[in-house]
């Protein structure tokens, strides 16, 4: 039996309390993560790109 492969993961910022990292899993999806101290918000990458928008649109 083939072992499931680990998704690769990247992060692609990090503060003391914060973290945002992404995740190629095996099947092609690209998942990204929001880690803010003791919670995880988990996006796929078109809910991704609708958070990215909406804050770029706040002023």
């Amino acid at each position: 039996m083939t072992e499931p492969k680990e998704p690769k993961t990247t992060t692609l910022s990090e503060t003391k309390n914060y973290m945002i990292w992404k995740a190629e899993e095996p099947d092609g999806e690209i998942t990204y993560h929001l880690e803010l101290n003791n919670v995880t918000m988990h996006f796929f990458e078109e809910e991704w790109q609708e958070l990215l928008d909406l804050m770029h649109d706040q002023k």
